[in-house]
């Protein structure tokens, strides 16, 4: 049986509702567009023959060690500082899709990726982590969230056992979805709204407990040997890899076997393996007794839709599009199919009112609070949205603690008049920043790359003013971009420090404030947590904020003490997040806090461009000094061969900066000019080698995944018994052997979601011709706004770069935070 994994190109879905969403096709013609920027030193490089030609794959182009073309099983590495999500929003693979390997929709990449192809495990040498990895105690601080999130939602309404009957508001919930597929009015009772939570002051009692430290909390354990070996051989009997035994036991704990042997569609659950996969496997097992309209099928094939909704960027699918989707599939009674679904608890149904376009969202079903209620007997349309219960739960969580923010008196540090002397002292939208935050729990700021300086003047004057006052960014590059805006470098942790100690009370931070955001919650960066396990804090500003998803942002307001300043900080026309949610994009939407737009453009022929591609317009701008550049190719190999040239020879020459500090930016990992084909060669050029340690040499640059969603930019240092030895922002990394090829990449290309919250003098956009579908405004907003003094584009798609710019917005997310957060909080003025 074939697993190859996923593609990550098509949404599953978006076959049944595309409407607006389908951006539209490259202009065939046969000439190259004159694209109205200049092309200054097109020239620069020789018509030679092309460097790397045919060294891309047009398929998936997965690097795997299981037969049939799967990954090694936990394959799938994770992109982007802060992402690499889904372009623009939301498209995921599909079993039939076909073409290049689009851009990662999802937390990660399906299947690790050297340059050379060689297996991970040719680094010498055994060895293990002494100790628990950033990883691990990431992951395992947001499983403990999850599960406190978990037992507080479980207290407000009585459980459902396993194949029981719902009751309580779930039972209402499922009796509205069986009406609202009939034709039939849904019961008023599920519309009713609650009283509003009132604005209330800072609560003088304790608060309530906190989630604990990473470090408190043990690494994920991996499963026994012995469990793997009976996995091993259940999927050897169903013609499945042994390669997913591993993976497989993991997900299904000790009883894996008899699970698989039990519902042999729970391999689907594997990253990497599709329905018509899993429809193998258990012909396999099952023989006469397994058909289409198997219940266990049912509900599997719609579990798996929703996670894939989920890499695409939504927090739940409406009712209709998925029982379209899921007949699609194969399903022969998609209804009942949901049904099963929701009576097993694997998925959660909401019911949201349906406003007209540009009001406020109305209560959701269940909610917290609402407003007057409505007339029993006026109809008011709903949607129906099925979700996967650890995003609603997560989305539930976020909205919650926002909600607290906003309805929370900010804790009184300095008089009125000295946030007003503060603010005098600041001009323009800096002063206007620092009013909001006096007086608000929770404020919005946005604005470009010049922006920053705000944020900046914020966190100085409260920092005057005595507040424990912090900055956090997704990754590396963003935190030390703010470090430098700040005046001070990056902060290093002290070795031996321990990260449970608190800080000195009512004392002001020393030294820089600018921290990653994983190293915030794990206490591995910044004021570490108070006794109460909340982050000890006053005021906290997240720059890049359109990164956050749902579960990230959950997890950080949760960590905020009551009465402290939240500031979300990001440029809104960037590439969403990763994860599921918009989170940011939705609070811009629901407009319950207040919201400060910078008046500060980005400077020169380079801002000019980056400000007209955010409001549809691809001008052409003056660039004297060779700012901006249009180089164009006829195909894929030329793309990849001037790509080359100019890192290597033109821009070092035409430009002064060198290799080194110029980054390649690409829609895609796979086809002929995609990540893969752009990294061999410039590592050819640039950094020859055998690439005898998993495929990577000592001097190669590289993406380092840590955790799905979130890369690491770096050097390989060396190999040895213990991993690769990177060095990653300044600190030194070892990633063990056998994590190596599902973790890091060749770095010279990297795909726009990978390249979100970094920038480097010069960056070079490749363009080929068959990218022309993967583009969109926020797409090519981010990747052009990467550069800081010039910026290349290698043009193959003709005029689909213009129409993309004016003709296709981001994609659209399904997700309920302006929902959640309408009847718990008033609309800000």
């Amino acid at each position: 049986m074939s697993t190859e994994p996923e593609p990550t190109s098509e949404d599953p879905t978006a076959t049944v509702d595309a409407g607006p969403e389908t951006p539209g096709t490259a202009d065939e013609a046969g000439r190259t567009a004159d694209v109205p920027v200049s092309d200054a030193h097109a020239g620069d490089a020789d018509a030679g023959r092309p460097v790397g030609e045919g060294a891309g794959d047009a398929g998936t182009g997965d690097r795997g060690a299981a037969s049939a073309g799967v990954p090694a099983a936990g394959a799938g590495p994770a992109d982007g500082e802060g992402a690499t999500g889904p372009a623009d929003g939301g498209v995921v693979g599909d079993a039939g899709s076909a073409g290049s390997d689009v851009e990662s929709s999802g937390p990660g990449d399906s299947g690790g990726e050297g340059a050379s192809g060689s297996p991970a495990g040719s680094v010498e040498g055994g060895g293990e982590a002494a100790q628990v990895s950033e990883a691990e105690a990431e992951l395992a601080a947001q499983q403990v969230e999850r599960e406190r999130i978990a037992r507080r939602k479980a207290e407000k309404q009585r459980p459902i056992d396993a194949g029981g009957k719902l009751s309580g508001t779930a039972a209402d919930l499922l009796a509205a979805v069986r009406a609202v597929e009939s034709g039939e009015k849904p019961a008023a009772t599920v519309f009713g709204d609650p009283t509003p939570a009132p604005r209330r002051p800072a609560p003088e009692t304790a608060p309530p407990p906190r989630p604990v430290r990473a470090e408190q909390a043990a690494g994920p354990a991996g499963p026994a040997p012995e469990t793997v070996q009976a996995v091993r051989r259940v999927l050897a009997e169903g013609g499945a890899p042994e390669a997913l035994a591993p993976q497989t036991a993991a997900l299904l704990g000790e009883g894996a076997e008899e699970a698989l042997r039990a519902d042999p569609w729970q391999l689907l659950r594997v990253g990497g393996v599709r329905p018509e996969q899993a429809d193998g496997f258990a012909r396999a097992l099952l023989g006469a007794a397994c058909g289409p309209d198997d219940e266990r099928r049912g509900r599997a094939v719609t579990v798996w839709l929703l996670e894939q909704a989920a890499l695409a960027g939504h927090t739940a699918l409406e009712l209709p599009r998925l029982t379209a989707t899921l007949a699609q599939r194969g399903v022969p009674d998609p209804d009942a199919a949901v049904q099963s679904t929701l009576a097993e608890g694997e998925a959660l149904a909401f019911q949201d009112a349906v406003e007209e376009p540009g009001a406020r969202p109305g209560p959701a079903s269940g909610g917290a609070g609402g407003t007057d209620a409505p007339d029993e007997d006026e109809e008011r349309p709903v949607r129906v949205l099925i979700g996967l219960e650890r995003f609603a739960l997560a989305e539930e969580s976020l909205a919650d603690g926002l909600a607290r923010l906003v309805n929370s008196a900010p804790k009184q540090d300095g008089s009125a008049a000295d946030w007003e002397r503060a603010a005098d002292s600041a001009q323009g939208a800096a002063a206007d920043l620092i009013r909001a935050v006096a007086g608000h729990g929770l404020v919005l700021h946005t604005g470009g790359e010049a922006s920053l300086a705000e944020p900046a003047a914020l966190l100085r004057a409260a920092r005057e003013l005595g507040l424990r006052a912090w900055a956090a960014a997704p990754g590396p590059l963003g935190r030390d971009r703010f470090a430098a805006q700040m005046g001070g470098g990056t902060p290093p942790a002290a070795p031996g420090s321990d990260p449970t100690a608190p800080a000195p009370e009512a004392s002001a931070p020393v030294g820089p404030a600018a921290v990653t955001l994983a190293g915030l919650l794990a206490g591995t960066e910044g004021p570490g947590r108070d006794a109460d396990g909340a982050l000890d804090l006053d005021l906290l500003v997240v720059l890049d904020a359109p990164q956050l998803d749902v579960e990230a942002g959950a997890l950080l307001v949760e960590s905020l003490p009551d009465a402290a300043r939240l500031v979300l900080a990001g440029d809104p026309a960037v590439l969403w997040s990763a994860g599921p949610g918009r989170v940011f994009a939705d609070l811009l939407t629901a407009r319950v806090c207040p919201q400060v737009a910078s008046r500060h453009p980005d400077p020169g022929p380079l801002g000019e461009l980056v400000s007209g591609i955010g409001i549809g317009e691809l001008a052409q701008v003056d660039a004297p000094g060779k700012e901006v550049v249009i180089v164009p190719v006829r195909d894929a190999g030329e793309a990849v061969h001037r790509t080359v040239q100019l890192v290597a020879d033109s821009v070092p020459r035409a430009i002064g900066v060198p290799a080194e500090d110029t980054q390649v930016i690409t829609p895609g990992h796979g086809g002929a000019a995609g990540t893969r084909a752009l990294n061999a060669a410039l590592k050819q050029r640039l950094n020859p080698g055998p690439g005898r340690f998993g495929g990577f040499d000592p001097g190669d640059r590289v993406a380092y995944s840590p955790v799905p969603g979130r890369t690491l930019p770096g050097r390989v240092v060396k190999a040895d018994a213990d991993g690769l030895h990177l060095s990653c922002a300044g600190e030194t990394v070892v990633v063990p052997q056998e994590r190596v090829e599902r973790s890091v990449r060749h770095g010279w290309a990297l795909t726009a979601h990978q390249a979100v919250g970094g920038r480097w003098p010069a960056v070079v956009v490749v363009l080929p011709g068959d990218a022309a579908q993967a583009l969109s405004r926020p797409w090519i907003y981010t990747a052009f706004g990467r550069a800081v003094r010039h910026l290349s584009v290698v043009q193959g798609v003709e005029q689909a770069l213009p129409r993309a710019v004016a003709e296709v917005p981001a994609k659209p997310r399904t997700t309920r935070l302006p929902v959640l957060l309408a009847p718990q909080v008033p609309v800000a003025d």
